[in-house]
Formats: C-alpha cells, sequence, structure tokens
C-alpha cells in the first residue's frame, strides 16, 4: 500500500507514522504538514504545505495512494464553535476533497472521538462539530471512509502530544495507564493499537463505517 498521513508530528501521526514505516505491507509513506517530522526512512517522503486549507499547488503530488490516514486535529479548550469547525471541519474536507478527487479508490481515515455526535444536533460543542465533520467525509465518494472514535489513549514509543494541557495529563496518568488499558480495554487503548487497527482495516476493509474504542484491540490483532 503507499498512505499519506495528515498529522503526522501529533500523538497519535506519530504512532501512526512508527508503525506504518515498520508494517512491510506498506510501500510509501507520505506525510503532508507545516513542519518536518524530523525522521528519516527510506520509504518516508515529506510534503510541507503552508495553507492547509488550499492543495491547489501540490494537488498532483496527492494521487496514487491507497489510504489517507487523516490525524489533525485541535482541544476545543478556549475556542467558539466558528473557530473549532474552522479548524476541524473545514481543514479536513479541504484535504479530503482533494484526496477524494485524486483517489477516488482510496480509503479515508479520520480520528474521532468517543462521544461524538452523529445528530449534530446535542449540546456539546465539540461532538457537534466532530459529527458533522464525520457525517460530511462519510458522504464523498471514497472507496471506504472511516471513522475511528478511541477514548483514553496510552502513547507507547515516546509519543508526546503538541497540546501543552495534554501533555501534563499524559505525564501525569502515565502510571495509571497500563493497568487501565490492561483492566478496561473497551475504554482504553494505545497509540500502537490505534495505528495497528487503522493499517489492518487499510489493508482489508471493515464492515463498520464507525469504529468505538471496544472494537480498536481487536482489529489491531487480527
Amino acid at each position: 500500500m503507499n498512505v499519506v498521513i495528515f498529522g503526522a508530528t501529533g500523538m497519535i501521526g506519530q504512532g501512526l507514522l512508527r508503525e506504518c514505516l515498520l508494517d512491510p505491507r506498506i510501500k510509501l509513506v507520505q506525510v503532508v504538514g507545516r513542519t518536518p517530522v524530523g525522521v528519516q526512512h527510506a520509504k518516508l517522503k515529506e510534503l510541507l504545505v503552508t495553507d492547509l486549507y488550499d492543495y491547489s499547488a501540490v494537488e498532483t503530488q496527492l494521487s496514487g495512494f491507497d489510504a489517507c490516514f487523516f490525524c489533525l486535529g485541535v482541544s476545543v479548550s478556549g475556542k467558539t464553535e466558528a473557530q473549532y469547525t474552522r479548524i476541524t471541519y473545514d481543514l479536513t474536507m479541504a484535504a479530503a476533497q482533494t484526496l477524494c478527487r485524486r483517489n477516488p479508490e482510496m480509503r479515508f481515515f479520520y480520528i474521532s472521538g468517543a462521544s461524538t455526535d452523529s445528530t449534530e444536533h446535542g449540546k456539546v460543542m465539540w461532538a457537534r462539530v466532530k459529527g458533522k465533520t464525520e457525517n460530511a467525509l462519510l458522504a464523498l465518494p471514497f472507496k471506504d471512509a472511516y471513522m475511528f472514535r478511541p477514548g483514553a489513549i496510552e502513547p507507547m514509543h515516546g509519543e508526546v502530544s503538541k497540546t501543552p494541557a495534554y501533555r501534563w495529563f499524559y505525564l501525569l496518568a502515565k502510571p495509571l495507564l497500563s493497568p487501565l488499558r490492561a483492566l478496561f480495554p473497551r475504554y482504553v487503548t494505545s497509540t500502537e493499537e490505534l495505528a495497528r487497527a487503522m493499517i489492518n482495516v487499510a489493508q482489508r476493509g471493515h464492515t463498520q463505517a464507525i469504529v468505538h474504542s471496544a472494537e480498536i484491540a481487536g482489529l489491531a490483532t487480527s
């Protein structure tokens, strides 16, 4: 497979990039973002884009991919609904619409979140916006689109969140995450499991478009 990753410098993206580079089923990994990932590998390519809302200048470099792993995202903290929508919905759709045009046989993966609101009408703002984004992605004519909704995530190989508040959370919660994942695998996953699950589904597909946290561990190993 040839795959493209958006958000490879974030915590989930770091874990996904690591697993993609290790997986012999993947021949090419192209990362797209504003800043270099700081990794060198024979099958890794980087596409630096200054404006993640406009791919017109690099559209030809976004062709020939079997799967896209879209891991870009921000914390809702301190943002209005308009600001959060601009980053979460508009930015995601700008990339997805371009990729769909160039790769109609692509499988597209979106990192969403547990409690995302598919009705788009609930009281929780971030969940409404995530639900709107999921629904719009599922309406695009990709070969398949999958919305992954993990709960708590344990970093496994030194992955670090770009959000300061999350970095503090993971620093403080680190001693607890492994035991919690063992006790509650339906609610706690790891960066490695999440990445392996997405790669496996990219390879063979899945019957459900929305993948909940409880399914991730099984998809990672099957």
